[in-house]
């Protein structure tokens, strides 16, 4: 139960190594939200009500769409970080380790209610103290999971042996599932022999096999190489 630790495995095969994140630092990621929340609504309370009824009904929507919808949208568009959780460095994921969808996040967030019962939060810690990956009711439904961002190093990809990988932009648009198995990939490379790095890279090879190789010597692990420079392209070093 001390391990918070876990492998998820992706639908492509490749495994994702995810630190799961403590009650601790899930709530003061809540706090900051929190906070964030009550000023945008102190600030209109002073704006608002010289409205009138217009502005009083303006704002009790403002309030609605803060209470339900500000964890979704940017749990969907800032890749599963609301702003507290960014500053914390941690993210909602799928419980296989990819981008939270719209279902998935409108149901554990609506389910906060549930998990505030029967008074602050008490029935949502209770279950996060008991899963030893610390999901609360919300997260158990709606089958996500909140864990530490991961951080790719600087050194992990720039090479492969003595030759530097050039960038390459990929041929199509990639979904957010597939750059982070490629990140991932990158990530783990040197942990590859070359044998097994080629023969992962080679499940992508409709992406592949449009993007040029560099300029060097003919590379004896061409799927690879290109992969990487995909890696490279995707954190912006190009």
């Amino acid at each position: 139960m001390l391990d918070t630790i876990k492998i998820a495995e992706t639908p492509e095969g490749v495994e994702l190594k995810l630190t799961c994140v403590s009650f601790f630092a899930r709530s003061l990621a809540w706090f900051i939200d929190f906070l964030i929340q009550s000023a945008v609504v102190v600030l209109f309370l002073f704006i608002l009500p010289r409205l009138g009824d217009f502005g009083m009904g303006l704002l009790f929507i403002i309030m609605f769409f803060l209470h339900w919808l500000y964890p979704v949208f940017f749990e969907i568009y800032f890749q599963g970080q609301t702003p507290g959780k960014k500053m914390m460095k941690i993210q909602v994921l799928l419980i296989d380790g990819t981008m939270v969808n719209w279902g998935a996040s409108l149901l554990r967030n609506l389910l906060r209610t549930v998990d505030f019962l029967p008074f602050f939060y008490a029935l949502g810690v209770a279950t996060m103290l008991m899963s030893k990956d610390f999901r609360r009711l919300g997260d158990l439904v709606a089958n996500t999971i909140v864990v530490y961002k991961r951080e790719l190093k600087e050194k992990v990809i720039l090479k492969q042996g003595e030759a530097e990988i050039t960038a390459c932009a990929p041929e199509m648009t990639l979904s957010a599932r597939e750059q982070q198995i490629i990140l991932s990939y990158a990530e783990r490379f040197n942990q590859f022999s070359p044998e097994r790095a080629e023969e992962l890279a080679l499940l992508a090879v409709p992406l592949l096999n449009e993007l040029p190789v560099s300029a060097q010597d003919k590379p004896s692990n061409p799927a690879s190489e290109r992969l990487l420079g995909i890696a490279n392209y995707l954190m912006g070093r190009r």
